[in-house]
């Protein structure tokens, strides 16, 4: 699992607002230079197209989510995550509220 805490890192203060507030995130850049997102999700269902690869690590929570043009949703829990190909899209859905780590991964 994604680490939690990030130690010598940079935060943008200003948080990246999505779906009138459901779903909220910062960026972080690491000190490696990694950037990252760090959120939360409210309940209800969104779809997100990326242009970059990402990993989306549930950190609390759990969700179901269906990737690019799959046909199954599948469920993940805390502690568990997916990937994302770069330039496509997930869907997300959310019962009570999911909190995550994405990472931006090189293609």
């Amino acid at each position: 699992m994604q680490s939690t805490e990030f130690s010598s890192a940079t935060v943008t203060a200003k948080a990246n607002i999505y779906f009138d507030g459901k779903v909220v995130s910062h960026t972080v850049v690491t000190s490696e230079g990694e950037r990252k997102t760090l959120g939360i999700i409210f309940p209800g269902e969104y779809e997100f197209g990326t242009e970059a690869p990402e990993r989306m690590e549930i950190i609390d929570g759990s969700c179901r989510v269906k990737v690019a043009d799959a046909e199954d949703w599948v469920t993940v829990d805390s502690g568990d995550g997916f990937d994302v190909p770069g330039n496509s899209k997930f869907q997300i859905a959310v019962d009570s509220i999911a909190q995550y780590v994405c990472s931006f991964l090189s293609e």
